[in-house]
């Protein structure tokens, strides 16, 4: 996070709501992925934060990516196009996957012109694919056990392992090219054995499929839910690496590529939001603080990634548990119903959320009017 100096400076320049993206952050993150999966090429998921300025500085980085829409796909290639043509060879093979298994028949016709690498997960996606995406490269989505996730993926995606090879058999004799295997442990996973099992059910899948005379994958995708440390009962990521990587180098060559889809791991903890005091009142006995932005803008993790998000205040004094309430008409809009605050903060303060560059503002409304948060991007 940007020293706290530094934010209060920039809510003064730029007003609130603000979301501050820290690109060093990014980098860090990027880095400490790498450090610890050596083998694995990062594919950051773009809808963790679509903003083209991640982008950028990931695929600076070193970074591929996941995308999940067509323009998700887009803010990629739009930034993509505009390299050197050295720089721009072959960059789908090496630098998206469109890995949302279910695709629109519109989106294959024009993901065909790209021969981009796609996910699927039964039968009729694959009728799908021949029909209107023939150029693409497959990879199958493998069902897994999603325990301890914060958010659950598996009961909507995922191929069972019983019918795994035979998809993979379907698809070669349609005339496609399955390149290799993907599965989602689930969103923010605490729970490590997740990844575990799920690579051992890949390379059993592989082994089948090898078994039964299909040769061609050469790809693992082990997806996302690598978890950011948004408390401290979450283990270190060099923990959860140090499984991932005995279990890969246990059970698959080293000719085997390695993909994985971080997203809130790469950018959650480089984004901060400021917000304003707008109101205050005692209700029930309880203090409330109302401020400018709220669970339709910026803090739309709330609802839609089950996310808790803490708010502290720049002003320190003797504190006491609020409310903080968002500030468009619905009850719903409630950033936390216990939050430890100085009881003295006034109209016009400051509060501010760490760790909030994942699934919030890549969600935001302009629900009651109330427009998103303006985004600033620093580089310290």
């Amino acid at each position: 996070m940007a020293p706290l100096k530094m934010l209060q400076q920039l809510a003064k320049k730029h007003g609130t709501p603000l979301f501050v993206v820290d690109h060093n952050e990014l980098r860090r993150n990027y880095t400490a992925f790498k450090k610890y999966l050596p083998r694995v090429q990062a594919y950051y998921a773009v809808k963790a934060n679509p903003d083209p300025a991640i982008v950028k500085t990931l695929y600076d980085a070193g970074a591929s990516f996941d995308v999940a829409s067509m323009p998700e796909f887009m803010v990629v290639h739009e930034y993509i196009k505009n390299l050197p043509a050295k720089q721009r060879q072959d960059w789908i093979w090496d630098k998206i996957i469109y890995a949302n298994p279910i695709k629109a028949n519109e989106t294959l016709r024009e993901l065909d012109q790209y021969k981009a690498l796609v996910t699927f997960d039964n039968f009729e996606e694959i009728r799908k694919i021949k029909q209107y995406a023939p150029h693409s490269g497959l990879v199958l989505r493998l069902k897994v056990s999603n325990t301890g996730a914060m958010v659950e993926l598996s009961s909507k995606f995922g191929a069972a392992s019983g019918e795994a090879a035979n998809l993979i058999l379907e698809a070669d004799k349609a005339g496609l090219v399955v390149e290799g295997l993907s599965f989602h442990v689930g969103s923010q996973t605490t729970n490590f054995e997740n990844f575990v099992q799920a690579i051992n059910l890949a390379a059993n899948v592989f082994k089948e499929a090898r078994e039964r005379g299909y040769t061609k994958m050469n790809l693992l995708d082990i997806g996302g839910g690598f978890p950011a440390p948004y408390d401290a009962t979450v283990k270190p990521f060099r923990e959860l690496a140090r499984k991932i990587n005995a279990e890969i180098d246990r059970l698959f060559p080293k000719d085997i590529q390695i993909l994985a889809e971080p997203g809130r791991f790469m950018v959650a903890t480089a984004g901060t939001a400021i917000s304003k005091i707008i109101g205050k009142a005692v209700r029930d006995g309880k203090l409330c603080y109302y401020v400018d932005d709220g669970v339709y803008q910026t803090f739309s993790g709330i609802l839609f990634d089950h996310c808790q998000y803490h708010m502290e205040a720049f002003k320190k004094g003797a504190t006491r548990i609020c409310t903080v309430f968002g500030p468009t008409c619905d009850a719903l809009d409630v950033i936390s119903m216990a939050e430890e605050l100085p009881a003295d903060l006034e109209r016009g303060d400051l509060l501010y959320s760490n760790n909030i560059g994942a699934y919030s503002v890549a969600s935001s409304t302009p629900f009651n009017g109330f427009p998103p948060a303006k985004v600033v991007h620093i580089n310290r």
